[in-house]
């Protein structure tokens, strides 16, 4: 069925467990801005979109004002026509999403702006894998520093991620423990690569496609 947002539930956290992601799959238009992202939140706290707050941190990721209380942390990316959302209570999620094509330039820029041990997994890699590997790559690294709530400005040499036969792990991030993160790649369709990351304990994620009941 067609996804819109007149089908979410008036209020989504009676759905949110203390030990659960959401994470939504939307449809997305560049000139929407933010407004997917106002309605979803919207639905979670209970009030109308146009009644949300949002604010840029230092670093410009988007967050609740604090009008709206602290327990509700959330994180999303964009894509072409694909958006995600992941929200929690009391976490900060970090998400991201690119659109899977071929990226002839990957081991070039995992040369120039990956870490040594990245850079070097993905040349051992034949020519033809690389560009599905960069974007694992890439994702989990963005999803973890948008978590860390630094952005690329931290610097993706900065931390190091490895792709193993159970899917990704977090190998090395500068100034903090490893242990305490969770890394997941996000199994969507063969058209896209996301990964999710947070810092603190495992939760269950639940998926959703906006439109689909709860």
């Amino acid at each position: 069925m067609p996804e819109t947002h007149a089908s979410l539930p008036a209020n989504l956290a009676e759905h949110l467990r203390d030990n659960e992601i959401h994470v939504w799959r939307l449809a997305y238009r560049a000139e929407q801005r933010r407004a997917p992202l106002h309605a979803l939140l919207a639905a979670y706290l209970g009030v109308e979109a146009q009644r949300l707050k949002l604010v840029n941190d230092a670093y410009g990721r988007p967050a609740l004002d604090t009008a709206h209380g602290q327990a509700l942390g959330f994180n999303w990316s964009h894509s072409g026509p694909h958006a995600l959302v992941a929200v929690g209570r009391n976490i900060t999620p970090g998400i991201d999403v690119e659109q899977q094509r071929a990226r002839p330039r990957a081991l070039e820029i995992a040369r120039r702006f990956f870490s040594a041990e990245e850079a070097e997994a993905l040349a051992a890699l034949p020519p033809e894998q690389r560009s599905a590997a960069f974007l694992d790559l890439w994702t989990a690294k963005e999803a973890v520093l948008k978590a860390l709530g630094r952005g690329l400005a931290f610097g993706l040499h900065r931390l190091s991620i490895a792709r193993t036969p159970g899917g990704l792990a977090l190998r090395r991030l500068e100034h903090d423990d490893v242990s305490a993160w969770q890394l997941h790649p996000l199994a969507l369709d063969t058209a896209l690569v996301a990964a999710l990351a947070w810092r603190g304990g495992a939760r269950h994620l639940r998926h959703f496609r906006l439109g689909d009941p709860m």
